[in-house]
């Protein structure tokens, strides 16, 4: 089993904030690959599917971003899921909107959701899905743009780009990070 995570903030008010791409993914993927129904547990809520022959464990925490390792910890300990068949799909203010970096391992680069993973797992040995949300410019702004709604102009990438990343999962489930990663910027392309 792996334990795919979205990481966002869980009040209604937050669900287009552009910290909850995270969220998105995951409720994207869930949609288009017939996951059951999402239900609370582990601090969180969590729905369950196959993919490509993979089974998977979909969280989304509603400890707030900061305490997101609360609700993590308990899912992979139950289903005894190792941290390198945990994927956490999370915003990234280093890359442009829309771009989208696969990786494992690494520092929490400011991220707070990492962060309180990284200090709960008591590694770093997961995999990141790094969904660019571009960066404001100045870094006073950057707690207001991370919690500032995705605009209507951000449709044009946020909804292909979501769209791509489920029609791909298939490939991230079986391990191919590469062909994943491939595959999601060709869709992009082909979206125009």
């Amino acid at each position: 089993m792996l334990l795919w995570v979205g990481l966002g903030n869980p009040e209604p008010r937050m669900l287009r904030n552009r910290h909850n791409i995270g969220f998105m993914a995951l409720d994207v993927i869930a949609e288009r690959h017939g996951f059951g129904p999402w239900r609370q547990r582990f601090k969180g809520l969590i729905a369950e599917g196959v993919i490509g022959g993979a089974r998977i464990l979909a969280l989304k925490p509603l400890t707030y971003m900061n305490e997101s390792g609360e609700s993590v910890v308990p899912a992979a300990a139950f289903y005894k899921i190792v941290p390198p068949a945990i994927t956490v799909f999370h915003d990234d203010l280093d890359l442009a909107p829309g771009r989208l970096r696969l990786k494992r391992g690494g520092g929490a680069a400011g991220h707070n959701g990492l962060r309180s993973l990284d200090r709960l797992l008591g590694t770093e040995d997961y995999w990141r899905v790094r969904l660019g949300i571009g960066h404001p410019g100045d870094k006073t702004r950057v707690l207001s743009h991370v919690l500032g709604d995705f605009g209507r102009e951000d449709e044009v990438w946020l909804v292909p780009l979501l769209a791509a990343i489920a029609e791909a999962a298939p490939l991230l489930a079986s391990g191919q990070g590469e062909a994943f990663m491939t595959k999601v910027a060709l869709l992009r392309q082909e979206q125009g």
